[in-house]
Formats: C-alpha cells, sequence, structure tokens
C-alpha cells in the first residue's frame, strides 16, 4: 500500500471518528463553557499536528485546559493510530487537517506557514499533506 492510500485510509477511519465524536474535541471539553468561550474569543485554535494551541498570551487557567483536552486527543490520537496501523503523528495530522476544515467563520485555526488565521466563510489554509 503506498503512502497515498495509507493517508486515504486513516483520512476515512479519522473522519469516520470525528462523525461520532470522538476526534477533534472530546465530548467532555465541548460542554465545558470555559473551553466554548476561549473557542469563541479567539484564545486558543486548532493546530496542524491535530491538537488545539493557544493564540497569543496563555493564562495559567488556559493553559491547563488547552494541556488538559491536548492529553485527551493524544491519547485518542495513539488508540486509533495502533488500530489503523499508522504512526501517532499521520493519525494527528490528520486529526489536525479535519479540525481545521470543520472550524467556522470566526474561528482561529494555525496555517501551513504557522502563523494564526481566523476562519471567514473561504475554505481554511490547509497543509499540503493533508489527504
Amino acid at each position: 500500500m503506498n503512502k497515498n492510500m495509507i493517508r486515504r485510509t486513516i483520512f476515512g477511519a479519522a473522519l469516520a471518528a470525528m462523525a461520532a465524536g470522538s476526534i477533534a474535541v472530546p465530548a467532555l471539553a465541548q460542554r465545558d463553557p470555559a473551553y466554548a468561550a476561549a473557542r469563541a474569543a479567539g484564545q486558543v485554535g486548532e493546530k496542524m499536528d491535530g491538537y488545539l494551541g493557544i493564540v497569543g498570551s496563555a493564562t495559567p487557567d488556559l493553559q491547563s485546559m488547552v494541556d488538559d483536552i491536548n492529553i485527551r486527543r493524544r491519547a485518542v490520537y495513539a488508540e486509533r493510530a495502533q488500530a489503523q496501523g499508522a504512526t501517532l503523528e499521520e493519525y494527528a495530522l490528520t486529526a489536525g487537517c479535519l479540525a481545521i476544515s470543520n472550524t467556522t467563520p470566526g474561528e482561529k485555526y494555525q496555517a501551513p506557514d504557522g502563523s494564526w488565521q481566523t476562519r471567514t466563510s473561504a475554505p481554511p489554509q490547509r497543509d499540503p499533506r493533508c489527504p
């Protein structure tokens, strides 16, 4: 199986997991008012590597929340990557591609050049490795 086929397989599995609610943001984080407020305020955004990032200055509470979410994401990614025969990094990148694609206008995301962008009605800039 070549790399493109592997990426498509991982992408398909990640897409199914995202639809089931187990990728991008753990269910508890989705219900956390602090997370929702930080996301709406542009204090956090989706990174290309599949993890949540802090945009600008971090407070101890914000850093703690982001660390907690990222620990949960990593655990999900590791489990799913193993099930798909992929590396953690491959699976996390695919999840990052999906999370960035699923941002809504006004939300922050990391562009391929590493800069933070605010999502508009146009498609977000994505890493060329995205399936």
